[in-house]
């Protein structure tokens, strides 16, 4: 059966393979490319949608029919760093073969606004949301660990997995209840909010990335040297 299908990934696998991490409505899931230098590889680029058709029982599959299934999104820039990282992350974190059809709308539409140009920070910013709620380390925005509607005035930690903790004095890393609450109505224009927001993803992806550094931030760190290699 025919199914929708971005490439995270891909690299060459024996002599003129190559291996491919896809995302699916049905997960991501790893398959091999026979005769990848040929049309249909061309055609396996990321940010382009696929529809194809997967044979195999085993967690590695094998692609037996792959076609475009709509305009490939080109991106460039900052745009192109930013999907790459969106990739990473899935690759990174999403489980294999665990279906999450709404994400995978999700993922489709952020790839379509950075091809469009629209403000990335924003769209960064929702997805790391979107995708800790996906994998069940979600957490809320207006309310303590103890239940309590957030204060304005107030400063708060964050407990990875959990939420945010009242504070009494401030320390490095904590947040204002006026930043957190601008978050959870998505109100970027609030000044310091989108920065703010940054922070917080990072805290809340670390435990789940370990140490391993992410390849797609140091070419936002470095976009000069990325692009002579």
């Amino acid at each position: 059966m025919p199914i929708l299908a971005f490439v995270l990934h891909s690299r060459p696998y024996k002599e003129s393979s190559a291996l491919l991490e896809l995302f699916t409505p049905q997960g991501r899931v790893a398959a091999v490319l026979r005769a990848a230098r040929g049309r249909s590889g061309s055609v396996a680029r990321p940010f382009s949608p696929l529809e194809l058709e997967l044979r195999g029982k085993s967690e590695l599959k094998t692609v037996v029919r792959l076609e475009p299934a709509g305009i490939p999104l080109w991106l460039s820039g900052q745009s192109l760093y930013s999907g790459l990282y969106l990739n990473e992350l899935l690759m990174r974190l999403l489980p294999a073969e665990d279906p999450h059809p709404a994400f995978f709308e999700h993922y489709s539409t952020t790839l379509t606004a950075l091809a469009l140009g629209c403000p990335l920070e924003p769209l960064l910013r929702a997805f790391e949301w979107r995708l800790l709620g996906e994998l069940g380390y979600g957490f809320a925005l207006d309310t303590d660990v103890a239940g309590q509607p957030l204060g304005e005035t107030n400063l708060y930690r964050f407990l990875p997995d959990a939420g945010f903790e009242r504070a009494e004095q401030f320390q490095p890393g904590m947040f204002s209840g006026h930043e957190l609450l601008a978050m959870a109505q998505a109100d970027w224009k609030v000044p310091g909010v989108l920065n703010a927001a940054k922070r917080l993803m990072r805290q809340a992806l670390a435990p789940h990335l370990g140490a391993r550094p992410l390849v797609s931030r140091e070419l936002f760190m470095n976009p000069k040297e990325s692009s002579r290699d």
